[in-house]
């Protein structure tokens, strides 16, 4: 069974070693490719429309078209390779220490030591007792360390700023919007729609959370926001694994045929263990990647 090692792993000092110097070999490996995506920018873009009805280069389309799009906000050659390479000394080395802080954490909930995937879990456990214990002890552990945190997120944000300036992005939010290929205005059309639906969808949602509750108020504690939702009678739903297949095999019976290897070849590493990286990586702070990696 193949083993993998990622950033969150990197509590334990060999294994952190191994990825800071898998990461260092990689940046630099790629420093010499860097020139290919800033020169191709530089091409002019009928020369490109051209080229690209040869079906050899034609190809390549998706991926030329997506990459001029940087073409804009692209650079000089020499402040584009110090932005690359200064990126393990810079933003990656902040996302990097979150992982590591957040593996490293430990939870006291009800007498016990857990991790901050099992603490999380319990959040949505159907006895309110846990609930609120597991609140409680998150609460406690991230203030104690809210210092080291506030440090990475200042960090992270003045390094986006400074980026964001030289590269002339007007508002925050633009680098985001570039690397998810999306333009403003369709997600300031979702912001809009789902904050215009919050008396309608969000009430009804935590309302179903407190059945037959007879207070007026619409403040709810955080023992009660994270509660499950009843379950709906004789309706269990599939089990995960066909969810995931179906949904896979919708749209691509291939990836279908990938996806089902995982659970045969038994390649997800779901058990929570001491340094393992949590799966709410959505609680890292965020940065937008390198225009040319």
């Amino acid at each position: 069974m193949p083993v993998w090692f990622i950033a969150g792993d990197s509590v334990d000092p060999a294994i952190s070693k191994f990825y800071g110097d898998v990461s260092e070999r990689l940046t630099n490996a790629s420093v010499h490719l860097l020139f290919f995506g800033l020169e191709l920018n530089r091409v002019d873009d009928a020369v490109i429309e051209g080229a690209m009805q040869a079906p050899e280069l034609g190809h390549y389309r998706p991926w030329i078209e997506d990459l001029r799009k940087d073409k804009p906000y692209q650079l000089e050659d020499r402040v584009e390779q110090l932005f690359h390479e200064k990126s393990q000394s810079g933003y990656a080395a902040w996302n990097r220490l979150f992982d590591q802080t957040i593996s490293g954490l430990r939870f006291k909930v009800s007498g016990r030591e857990l991790a901050i995937e099992p603490t999380l879990n319990l959040l949505q456990d159907r006895a309110p007792g846990k609930r609120k214990a597991a609140a409680q002890a998150l609460a406690k552990t991230f203030k104690a360390n809210e210092r080291t945190f506030a440090l990475i997120t200042n960090t992270l944000a003045k390094d986006k700023e400074i980026s964001d300036r030289w590269r002339g992005f007007e508002d925050v939010a633009d680098s985001r919007h570039l690397a998810n290929r999306v333009e403003r205005e369709v997600v300031d059309a979702l912001v809009g729609s789902v904050r215009s639906a919050y008396p309608r969808l969000s009430h009804r949602y935590y309302a179903l959370k407190r059945p037959g509750s007879k207070r007026k108020s619409s403040r709810i504690g955080i023992a009660m926001r994270h509660c499950p939702l009843p379950p709906l009678a004789g309706s269990p739903g599939p089990m995960p694994r066909n969810m995931v297949l179906t949904a896979y095999r919708g749209f691509s019976p291939e990836m279908a045929s990938i996806a089902e290897r995982f659970f045969t070849d038994r390649w997800i590493d779901a058990p929570v263990r001491p340094g393992k990286a949590p799966a709410h990586s959505r609680t890292r702070p965020r940065h937008r990647r390198t225009l040319t990696c």
